[in-house]
């Protein structure tokens, strides 16, 4: 008798939903605009969103998913009455998943498709299965060729020998690392290929002595040892055997990994922390350099002013001793030069860039290595045109990239014999300055001239250089818009510098006002000088006086508060550095009590490196009177604070 069809009726839609959702496949339905009406708790799951985040959305809404634009079409045929199968590998968010998917149109009470059913059953593990079964067979049918594969495509040197000590397997990488091709190497004993010729014997002897007794002290160890290469170069190696019991025999094979990038690196990384070391000495002797430079800039100070005026006052009675006098200053001034020098490579600072003559810049970088130099029997020859015109630099980066290649040249003319010679030329040609600085020493090898940039790359000795001075330099030069290159030279090394001189051509060059002066008028205006420094305030007051200005000096920034809070002044000179009340203190005194004053200030002082000082100055933003000083310096800084004098 014929089979009686399921009867549904009094069937709840609950109890549907209930079925649906025990069924281990991914069940939705769509409208006739894609839009989710139903998903059963495996779609939901997979999904990973609630419900009411999916129902009333499209696929892609949901899923994300571009990869599911070529299925559209599909919907299209379900929605035309059609049930439509599909099967293969998506790639969805939750990763890749092989899918057996249908669709199958949903039908109204006129039989016409109101929206289409998805069946998604994930079928990845039993594929995954199917795969693994395959690639089990497929060992097993070829595993001479898998374990063939496998090897060929190790990083690593693998090597196999026998109980005979004879090669069985020689993989790409071996041949790559040690230059021998596999076929040549087969049958050959090992330690007649990699081990070098020192260490054969001892290699014989164990592996035999282990053949006896299984007692070794290699096999199943990571150690470092040397091994050879087809030419005879030898060379450090990671090595690890291990022991292969076959049925028939014993193998033994050893991966080895070539140590000499990773030595390399580890060398490199001990010139990094030696530079960063250095680094830190330079940052420790800034701070230390700092407190020098202060103590000595106000005798020196001191010197200078006193030398000067002396000079004056003997000049028409005491030729000689005024002479004298300037020999005094002259020396003096020099000192400050070289401190301030100091100070100026040792600044931390952003770029300050200014018109400047390229003979200053020499000269200062040859005033600080004129000792070392000349100690050393190197006589340095210039041509350089005092009609060059003039750059748009920061002169204090400009000067340590000639003194790092001033620096550089001396050290390779150290061991060379007399005559011992650096040149400095320079030219321009049209908007470029082209400074060189050549040397007669034994110059750079062909094989490292590529690298002299390089950061921390150094031919110098441990102790005698970091390898950052060239690569700083050239950082230094190109963020001037110019080049620094290594040129071809014979008989010794040729650096060449070139700026542009466009800018400087357009720019107001301040050093043009020095000559004009400035004439600070007679009219006597006060004046207020504070420094803590006995001689440094009365060398002040009498040079203002000069001047036709009114001085009071105090000692002490409460003694000025005293004074300010009675009587107001044309300019205030202050120094920064004073016990209790010191400059900063005393400026944020004058910003809350008497702000109208705080334009009419400059400070004075012998340090700008400290990082206290140096970060107040550039806060304040006031004018700077660097000691030492000269008269010629104090009269500009008046001029600018009382420009109405007179």
């Amino acid at each position: 008798m014929p089979n009686p069809q399921p009867n549904f009726e009094g069937i709840s839609e609950a109890q549907l939903r209930a079925v649906f959702d025990s069924i281990p496949t991914r069940i939705a339905l769509l409208d006739r605009n894609r839009r989710y009406r139903y998903v059963n708790r495996e779609y939901i799951d997979f999904a990973g969103l609630p419900a009411a985040q999916i129902i009333g959305r499209t696929i892609s809404e949901v899923l994300a998913e571009e990869a599911f634009a070529p299925f559209y079409p599909q919907g299209e045929r379900a929605l035309a009455g059609e049930i439509v199968p599909w099967e293969g590998w998506l790639e969805y968010r939750q990763g890749r998943r092989y899918v057996q998917r249908i669709c199958v149109p949903l039908r109204d009470a006129d039989g016409a498709a109101d929206g289409y059913f998805i069946f998604n059953r994930d079928l990845t593990e039993l594929k995954q299965s199917e795969q693994a079964l395959a690639e089990q067979l497929a060992a097993r049918t070829a595993s001479e060729a898998l374990n063939t594969a496998i090897i060929a495509s190790a990083l690593d040197c693998v090597i196999a020998i026998d109980e005979a000590g004879e090669v069985v397997e020689f993989n790409p990488a071996a041949e790559q690392t040690f230059g021998y091709r596999r076929a040549d190497v087969l049958g050959r004993r090992i330690g007649e290929l990699i081990v070098p010729q020192e260490l054969r014997q001892r290699h014989a002897d164990g592996f035999a002595r282990y053949l006896v007794s299984g007692i070794s002290r290699i096999i199943g160890r990571r150690i470092e040892i040397e091994a050879v290469r087809a030419n005879g170069d030898t060379f450090p190696v990671e090595l690890t055997i291990t022991e292969v019991r076959l049925p028939e025999r014993r193998l033994f094979t050893a991966h080895l990994r070539d140590l000499t990038a990773a030595r390399a690196a580890e060398a490199e990384i001990q010139r990094q922390r030696e530079a960063l070391h250095q680094s830190e000495k330079m940052a420790a002797f800034g701070s230390l350099l700092a407190g020098v430079a202060h103590e000595l800039n106000n005798p020196l100070s001191i010197v200078i002013g006193n030398a000067l005026m002396l000079s004056d006052a003997a000049e028409q009675s005491a030729p000689e001793l005024a002479e004298r006098a300037r020999r005094v200053q002259a020396a003096a001034e020099r000192c400050g030069r070289i401190v301030r020098s100091f100070l100026a490579m040792a600044r931390q600072r952003e770029t300050q860039q200014r018109v400047v003559a390229l003979h200053e810049l020499v000269e200062g970088a040859l005033q600080l290595l004129a000792y070392g130099l000349r100690s050393c029997g190197i006589v340095v020859e210039q041509d350089i045109s005092h009609d060059m015109p003039k750059l748009f630099c920061d002169p204090d980066q400009m000067q340590q990239v000639l003194i790092n290649l001033l620096v550089n040249a001396g050290q390779a003319l150290e061991e060379q014999p007399q005559p011992r010679r650096v040149r400095i030329d320079a030219r321009a040609d049209g908007e470029v300055m082209e400074l060189t600085v050549s040397d007669s020493g034994p110059g750079i090898p062909e094989a490292i001239r590529a690298r002299i940039f390089d950061p921390f790359f150094t031919t110098k000795p441990i102790g005698a250089g970091t390898g950052i001075g060239l690569g700083v330099s050239r950082g230094i030069v190109e963020a001037h818009g110019g080049t620094l290159t290594l040129a071809s030279a014979e008989g010794g090394a040729r650096f060449i510098v070139r700026l542009p001189l466009r800018d400087a051509n357009h720019v107001t060059n301040p050093a043009a006002q020095d000559h004009a002066d400035a004439a600070v008028s007679r009219g006597g205006k006060s004046v207020l000088v504070i420094d803590d420094e006995a001689e440094v305030g009365r060398l002040l007051s009498e040079m203002l006086s000069a001047q036709a200005f009114r001085c009071d000096v105090v000692g002490s920034g409460a003694a000025a508060q005293a004074l300010l809070e009675r009587h107001d002044y044309d300019a205030i000179l202050c120094d920064v550095r004073m016990p209790e009340v010191d400059g900063p203190v005393l400026f944020a005194w004058l910003s809350e009590h008497r702000p109208h004053l705080c334009g009419r200030m400059a400070f004075v002082t012998g340090d700008t490196l400290g990082a206290a000082a140096g970060g107040f100055l550039a806060r304040a933003g006031r004018p700077i009177l660097e000691k030492p000083f000269v008269p010629a310096e104090l009269h500009r800084l008046m001029a600018e604070l009382v420009p109405d004098h007179g």
